[in-house]
């Protein structure tokens, strides 16, 4: 049975987290929603943009916050499963690493299903696959660290 300080210290962040990504798949996370505020941001900041790069750094914007939203919910699901301890020396467990990128792979697709039914919103493979990377990058980041942290 999970303690409930157990479950808010590991599982809640990862509920909460996911809660966010769903929330940004709604009409308030579109393209047209979001570029109201950093269209605006963007031309206040390098008023000598053009608008065409405007466009293309709002595009660029929006796919790194895909990718850094599955990243932040990669880590959060992997420590939930790990669930580390002060100074922990168990070795890297790749069986959490695989169960957490099939995770985070699957609350993309269906995030991406999701917006299928939001009119202001497409769902796109492609952003799945960008969801998925950073879900890998952060894994690899991870375990990079660990590997650095041994040899200190």
């Amino acid at each position: 049975m999970l303690r409930p300080a157990t479950f808010c210290k590991y599982w809640l962040p990862v509920i909460l987290w996911a809660g966010v990504i769903f929330s940004a798949s709604s009409d308030s996370g579109s393209g047209e929603q979001t570029s109201r505020l950093l269209g605006p941001l963007l031309r206040w900041l390098f008023p000598q943009l053009t608008p065409a790069t405007v466009a293309d750094l709002i595009f660029s914007i929006r796919k790194t916050a895909h990718v850094t939203e599955y990243a932040l919910l990669a880590l959060l699901f992997w420590r939930a499963c790990r669930q580390p301890e002060r100074n922990d020396r168990r070795p890297w467990n790749w069986s959490h690493a695989r169960l957490t990128l099939g995770f985070t792979a699957f609350y993309a697709a269906t995030d991406e299903f999701h917006q299928m039914f939001v009119p202001s919103r497409e769902a796109r493979l492609h952003d799945v696959a960008l969801d998925i990377c950073g879900a890998a990058a952060a894994l690899l980041l991870l375990w990079g660290l660990g590997r650095v942290r041994k040899t200190w």
